[in-house]
């Protein structure tokens, strides 16, 4: 059962489970999740919008490309410790993360992309935009932080390769009881 819920009433809790970990679900060749720690919710051309930031080698980033739809899927509670282990360390190119992390997917109402019971405050979401990030404008101490060229941008836990964003239009807002 879905209970359609106001975002703007829900915006503190999301915007404070973010930083803590919650998960971006994609559904392009398969079901795939990842947490995310950085986001915004705002609106964008007068529209309810999400936007998601995904490194270039990620699984997620292909299907978002293909699809162009994705939810956002965020604990009550926090997050969830063996869901965020095998969604926050492994590939989707290598496992099926709903088995792995034992997901219980629930239907969208408009997009193709399920949500997940064990997360339930649920953001349907309909690409916008997408931009890649230009690694030279960002101010040079994020840059050395955040993406330091000394590692391999294929490993999963890499952090060198540069952000696509994506804004998303919020198409539906609920909670899966």
């Amino acid at each position: 059962m879905k209970e359609k819920i106001d975002i703007a009433a829900y915006a503190q809790t999301i915007t404070e489970a973010l930083p803590r970990g919650i998960l971006l679900n994609t559904n392009g060749a398969k079901f795939n999740s990842m947490v995310i720690g950085w986001g915004a919710l705002g609106t964008v051309w007068g529209k309810p919008a999400f936007t998601v930031y995904v490194r270039e080698h990620r699984y997620t980033k292909a299907q978002l490309d293909s699809t162009g739809e994705f939810t956002i899927s965020i604990p009550l509670d926090g997050p969830i410790p063996s869901i965020a282990k095998v969604c926050g360390t492994q590939s989707g190119r290598d496992v099926d993360k709903d088995v792995a992390a034992r997901l219980t997917l629930e239907d969208a109402e408009i997009i193709r992309v399920p949500g997940i019971k064990e997360y339930p405050l649920t953001l349907e979401c309909k690409v916008l935009y997408a931009q890649k990030q230009e690694l030279e404008k960002i101010p040079a101490d994020i840059r050395e932080k955040m993406y330091p060229q000394d590692v391999d941008g294929t490993y999963p836990m890499a952090n060198r390769d540069a952000h696509t964003a994506y804004i998303g239009e919020i198409v539906a807002a609920y909670m899966i009881r």
